[in-house]
């Protein structure tokens, strides 16, 4: 059977540091599917979907049948990871997105979804770092505190994230874990009493399963919203290195992720319903879309539990701006590892096994774009985070999209596996899939972006030269294009 071939490795000449120790250039660690599973369902913030984005996506969208849009969202997302998963053991590396679809599509392809990658991962991270500084503020002041610009509470979390971030990934899955266990402790309290008590007026919904309630309103603005609710889960393959079994775990971290959020996003979102009635939701979400699932915890389970959640949605934030800066940190780490990004990039911290140098190097363009966000004054909510959450939404399931391709692609030419559901059907399908919610996307990017047409076509357009330098970077930088798809073996040099 056809294989895709490496080339042959060439030397290259590594720095050597105080001691005399060559620098690694892999990342180390035993993380189960459980610890992986802690940082991306963190990335996905439930707290802050359950309290954010459900009552916009009700009342913007498809109103009480809103909560399908999740279940839709999901089974899309699972055609994706069952291509995703079958192709992990045929690309050696932790390069994520950019490596499957370099696999799959080629080096240009590759590189240009690389670009696209950071520009996603840079802007979500930035999107909630905005929207916590704000958050902070507002907690603060709400119990008699001082009241600061909210960039001064954006700029401490950032450094608080930048020394986690430092450190082993161990000590990361941990603080996410924990942070992630508290903010689905208190939404599924919350769950469990408004089903205990029946719901509200009306009693528990069932428009969700009826489909004039689902295809009411605008479904696809609906479905949007549902969509972007799992931004992080994908994000699994980036720490192949630091996985236990990677072939094993990395699948089913995947699986476990999605699985996950769907059914917390579904059986919550429903709640939320269920506690106004469906003939109450739409007016009261967007009377008050901001504190409806404040209120409604206040009603059903005490004013305690409301001020708890309030804590917890900073949490959730600093849970998922944690998760994304590992994410993206890996991603600079993979791109020195291949030449792409310089070579400091790619070494790890000796003690940590961290990708120290990457870390830092997102804690610093994390930083300039909030101080040039800062400097513009732009508003950290309906600016920063509306914009930035705009951009990365679209990038994501551009990425996607592409990954799915690249499976098709991969195992058509290869015939390394022929199970047609996993390297055919299911991929497939999710081509079709993402590229139906890519069109809605598109469609609607002046909505993400706030309702201005022409940042929405800035927008597109930035994407879209992203994806095309990358046949650019291919020519100009054939070697670093060529190890793209390369495994980088323990304490090796990148080939450059």
């Amino acid at each position: 059977m056809a294989t895709i071939s490496d080339p042959p490795p060439t030397s290259s000449p590594t720095a050597t540091p105080v001691g005399g120790h060559s620098p690694s250039h892999r990342l180390e660690g035993r993380l189960g599917a459980g610890s992986i599973v802690f940082m991306v369902v963190a990335a996905a913030a439930p707290l802050t979907v359950i309290a954010g984005s459900v009552p916009i996506g009700i009342a913007a969208g498809n109103g009480a049948g809103y909560p399908a849009m999740y279940v839709v969202a999901a089974v899309v997302l699972a055609f994706f990871a069952v291509g995703f998963t079958a192709m992990t053991r045929h690309v050696p590396n932790a390069g994520a997105f950019y490596s499957y679809v370099g696999t799959g599509l080629g080096r240009g392809a590759g590189l240009g979804s690389a670009l696209i990658a950071l520009i996603s991962y840079i802007t979500v991270q930035g999107a909630v770092y905005g929207y916590i500084g704000f958050l902070i503020d507002d907690l603060v002041t709400g119990y008699g505190g001082p009241t600061v610009p909210w960039w001064v509470w954006t700029l401490l979390v950032l450094v608080v994230t930048g020394v986690l971030g430092y450190r082993h990934i161990e000590l990361s899955s941990k603080v996410l874990g924990v942070l992630l266990i508290a903010e689905v402790a208190i939404v599924l309290v919350l769950d469990a009493a408004v089903i205990g008590q029946g719901g509200g007026p009306e009693g528990l919904s069932t428009a969700f399963l009826t489909p004039s309630d689902v295809l009411s309103g605008a479904p696809g603005i609906g479905l949007m919203f549902a969509i972007a609710g799992f931004i992080g889960f994908e994000a699994t393959a980036i720490f192949r290195d630091e996985a236990r079994d990677p072939e094993r775990t990395i699948p089913r971290a995947t699986y476990a992720a999605l699985l996950i959020i769907g059914v917390f996003y579904t059986l919550s979102a429903w709640a939320i319903v269920s506690a106004w009635g469906d003939s109450r939701i739409v007016e009261e979400s967007a009377a008050d879309p901001g504190g409806i699932v404040v209120t409604t915890a206040a009603d059903f389970v005490g004013t305690a539990a409301a001020d708890i959640m309030l804590v917890l949605f900073v949490t959730s934030l600093f849970a998922a701006i944690l998760s994304f800066h590992n994410v993206l940190a890996r991603y600079f780490f993979s791109l020195g590892n291949t030449g792409v990004l310089h070579v400091a990039c790619g070494r790890s911290h000796p003690r940590h096994a961290s990708p120290h140098v990457a870390s830092l190097v997102t804690s610093v363009v994390g930083a300039v774009l909030m101080v040039v966000c800062a400097i513009a004054g732009l508003d950290p909510v309906l600016e920063i985070f509306t914009w930035l959450a705009g951009i990365a939404s679209v990038g994501i399931v551009l990425l996607m999209a592409l990954a799915c391709l690249a499976v098709l692609v991969f195992f058509r030419r290869t015939g390394v596996d022929r199970r047609p559901w996993q390297t055919v059907i299911a991929p497939a399908l999710g081509v079709v899939g993402l590229s139906l919610i890519l069109v809605l996307l598109v469609k609607n990017l002046a909505l993400l972006m706030g309702g201005s047409t022409p940042l929405g076509v800035g927008v597109g357009v930035l994407l879209a030269v992203a994806l095309a330098a990358g046949w650019l970077l291919a020519r100009a930088r054939p070697q670093a294009a060529q190890n793209l798809t390369r495994a980088t073996p323990a304490d090796e040099a990148p080939l450059i």
